[in-house]
């Protein structure tokens, strides 16, 4: 870890004479900023109590390259499996940190599906309004991100406007000759009466070890809409760290998934802060991992102002020795009277090996309102298995059906049917069954 933070450190020096006259900029301020905190602060350990589940030494023993200045070419019969099939879209492809342009589809003409570089250089007004400005300020692992903050997404829909296709952001890592750390950094800004959907991928078409330290912040202004859905379904080799934090202003409704089947090692920060009244925030999270891999979720619905209302489903299935963390919070502040908040996480584990850690938390210290959260973890009913074997289902269809049962409330509000299908294939492949239905 040490050697890891020494690293980035002289990588920031780096990084700084890079930046061609930006130094002085108002982002690069934020950078500096940021760095601080990081050099301050180190990389989290498991005696910090967000960290006690999840040990991070594994992954940053790694000699992983910081700041990589190569992009190899990358066909799109490649990576078209990667997105969702059958639709049209917008899409923002990033071949190892660096945007491809002829392997995306943007636009500027009733809104902005561009570059986050882009938006660094020609929008000052944004970048001085919104960056950095939802992240958690202590976070040591978004601080970095933030330092070296120069490519992603950045995404803008303008007032009364709704974006006529779904946006796709696809990040893909192919250094094949050593490993590498990624910080890739979006920004996306829904304004007054807007409406978009948006998926987010991350893959690595390497052999070696990858480690993306993602960060996103988005900005849901009143009566705005937002569906975001996050597809973590990497390869074996990456190791993923995301962090997500969403301001919602009055009216605004946002809906958001978090669908994790693979991956070596991924850790979910999201959080969402209702800062204005009548605020509606749904988030689903299924996850199905098996031998070796470990998801943690760590989650904040932060009632700030009466009114709001927060729904939050997460499922878990757990084969092998896979182990899951869910530390999920409702805090409800003193002014927040009348608000609506809901938390659920239910796991499954199907062996002796697989473990998960669960810490549904509620903090209320307003007295009018409705509050409940809770936990379960357990195994397949023997009872509806035996009844369904009964019927002449063999076991192994009869124990995915049960699972796929359960797992589906997570689905619930996926409004893009082919990526409904794409998610039900890859629970089915997680399982090890082919099942000829939809949820």
């Amino acid at each position: 870890m040490e050697a890891l933070k020494d690293k980035l450190e002289s990588s920031f020096i780096v990084f700084e004479n890079d930046l061609n006259g930006h130094s002085k900029s108002h982002a690069h301020k934020v950078r500096q900023e940021a760095f601080k905190v990081f050099e301050e602060k180190g990389f989290p350990t498991k005696r910090d109590e967000e960290w006690k589940y999840t040990n991070l030494k594994p992954i940053l023993k790694h000699d992983f390259r910081v700041l990589n200045k190569s992009e190899n070419a990358v066909d799109f019969k490649d990576v078209k499996r990667f997105f969702i099939s059958d639709i049209d879209s917008y899409k923002l492809v990033f071949v190892d940190g660096v945007f491809s342009s002829w392997l995306s589809e943007t636009t500027h003409e009733r809104f902005d599906v561009c570059t986050f570089s882009s938006m660094l250089h020609k929008y000052d007004e944004v970048t001085e309004q919104y960056f950095n400005k939802a992240l958690p300020e202590n976070d040591s692992l978004a601080a970095i991100n933030t330092a070296f903050a120069r490519e992603g997404a950045f995404i803008r829909i303008k007032k009364n406007q709704t974006a006529d296709k779904p946006v796709q952001v696809l990040f893909l890592n192919t250094a094949h000759e050593y490993e590498v750390m990624n910080q890739p950094r979006n920004l996306i800004v829904i304004e007054e009466n807007a409406e978009v959907t948006i998926t987010e991928r991350h893959q690595s078409l390497s052999g070696r070890d990858v480690f993306t330290n993602a960060a996103t912040e988005v900005f849901v202004e009143r009566n705005a809409r937002l569906h975001y859905y996050k597809i973590q379904n990497d390869a074996l080799n990456a190791s993923l760290i995301d962090h997500t934090s969403i301001c919602q202003k009055q009216g605004s409704q946002v809906h958001i998934g978090t669908f994790s089947f693979g991956n070596k090692f991924i850790r979910n920060n999201l959080n969402i802060f209702l800062e204005e009244e009548h605020t509606e925030t749904f988030m689903d999270g299924i996850t199905v991992v098996s031998d070796g891999q470990l998801v943690d979720h760590h989650t904040l619905a932060d009632h700030k102002v009466p009114n709001g209302y927060s729904n939050e489903v997460y499922k878990g299935i757990y084969d092998g020795n896979a182990k899951g963390v869910f530390n999920g919070k409702v805090m409800v502040h003193p002014n927040a009277q009348k608000t609506n908040a809901f938390q659920q996480n239910n796991n499954i584990l199907l062996t002796d090996k697989a473990s998960i850690d669960t810490k549904p938390q509620l903090e209320i210290f307003a007295d009018d309102v409705q509050c409940s959260h809770g936990c379960t973890i357990g195994q397949i009913n023997e009872d509806a298995l035996f009844y369904m074997r009964a019927r002449g289902i063999p076991a192994k269809e009869a124990k995915a059906l049960l699972l796929y049962a359960f797992a589906s409330e997570g689905l619930r509000n996926v409004r893009i049917p082919e990526l409904r299908k794409k998610l039900n294939r890859q629970i089915a492949n997680k399982l090890s069954v082919d099942l000829d239905f939809e949820l």
